[in-house]
């Protein structure tokens, strides 16, 4: 009889997490497991056997309660106790979770019901909610508070925002829930966050870290057609992608960029919404959201140099699939982003030091960028293949279940 796994995200084969699940689950099914996924928002299609969590209005209302009330995963009560009967029909070998926020499940309700259970229950972090008492992420802010106790929030309009200051309280229910269980492990997606789960309430767990994979026979060098399809042949192409841009994705900074930058210089920002899309300079050309794959792809190897802006990463996907297509990157000095980026890759410099980025963007620009093609590509596929990292996951699998 093979082994049952159930996954639990926000979202189903959508995104960075729900691409993330779904490679976890394609090496799982190889193994000859049955994988399961429950999530909370929306999908598509799955290996996987899918089940929704939440109705729609049972969304709305726990967003409202986080943003009027603070009570980010403290609603959806309903929709968790649905959950745990789900899991007690599969009655999976192990539980593996993912985002737990994003306004879809009740996690003091899980996690009471979890604490029940004899079997392995691993966690990846994505972020850092699980451990402070409101925030995703805290770095642009410089806030410490989260190693002992978090009160009078600097950080409310922060996704999940909040009107009212609940930090210490959300603290205090997040430290006495995920606490409480004697089976879980935590996988991190960087040495980054390893390193700041060890000076939070998490510590007490054994924690591992997996960085995220992607599938190099998709993200790999390809003769992009993306110049002329924005008419720019003639013009060195400087890219930047992201799920949403906010200040602290760097959308300031790529404005202060375009600045400096010469007649034969364009910048591509892909991510944008309406109102971002109609605010942007000549020498910007915006694309909303795509997870057109292959759209994806013809960006990054059209591309002369990749450029990530952001402050606060946790990985750096982005960045990992330009290398894979044989663009160089530019990222921060802050965060995970210099894990990833090599000499022979790329460049990490100081947040927000535009000039620097700019003699980034010359000096590729001076020697070519095809003296990067190879040098990124094979990086990336030695290091970040998305079979090797999720087999990790499987390894880990097997010895969680051995001990147990």
């Amino acid at each position: 009889m093979s082994r049952k796994i159930l996954q639990i995200n926000v979202v189903a084969n959508s995104g960075s997490t729900g691409h993330i699940a779904e490679g976890i689950a394609e090496v799982m099914i190889d193994k000859g497991w049955t994988c399961y996924t429950a999530y909370g928002r929306w999908s598509n299609p799955s290996k996987t056997i899918l089940y929704k969590i939440d109705r729609k209005c049972d969304i709305y209302i726990h967003y409202f309660m986080s943003r009027l009330l603070g009570r980010n995963g403290l609603a959806s009560k309903n929709a968790t106790k649905r959950l745990i009967n789900v899991i007690r029909n599969i009655n999976p070998d192990l539980i593996q979770l993912h985002n737990i926020h994003g306004y879809y499940i009740n996690y003091p309700i899980l996690f009471h019901y979890l604490a029940t259970l004899h079997i392995p229950i691993v966690w990846t972090l994505h972020d850092c909610w699980a451990f402070t008492g409101h925030c995703v992420h805290y770095t642009a802010v410089n806030c410490k508070k989260w190693m002992t106790s978090c009160s009078h929030c600097t950080n409310l309009n922060a996704y999940p925002s909040s009107l009212i200051d609940r930090s210490k309280k959300n603290y205090e229910t997040k430290k006495k829930y995920f606490t409480s269980l004697h089976n879980l492990t935590i996988v991190t997606v960087s040495q980054w966050l390893e390193n700041e789960v060890k000076h939070s309430f998490l510590s007490e767990f054994p924690v591992r870290v997996i960085q995220n994979g992607i599938d190099t026979d998709v993200f790999r060098p390809i003769n992009s057609d993306i110049k002329s399809r924005y008419r720019i042949e003639n013009k060195f192409l400087i890219l930047g992608v992201a799920t949403q841009w906010d200040e602290r994705k760097g959308l300031n900074d790529f404005f202060k960029l375009a600045e400096l930058l010469s007649h034969d210089e364009i910048i591509i920002l892909v991510g944008l919404n309406k109102q971002q899309l109609q605010q942007l300079p000549p020498n910007i050309i915006g694309i909303a959201k795509t997870e057109d794959v292959l759209e994806l792809v013809h960006l990054y190897a059209g591309a002369d140099i990749f450029v990530n802006c952001s402050v606060e990463e946790t990985f750096g996907l982005t960045t990992i699939e330009s290398m894979a297509c044989g663009t160089p990157v530019v990222v921060y000095d802050s965060t995970a982003c210099p894990e990833i980026v090599t000499k022979e890759t790329g460049f990490v410099i100081q947040p927000h030091d535009i000039s620097a980025m700019y003699n980034a963007i010359q000096h590729i620009k001076r020697i070519g960028k095809n003296k990067f093609i190879v040098p990124c590509s094979s990086y990336a596929k030695l290091n970040f293949d998305k079979r090797n990292k999720f087999n990790e996951y499987a390894i880990l699998y097997d010895k969680l279940l051995s001990i147990d």
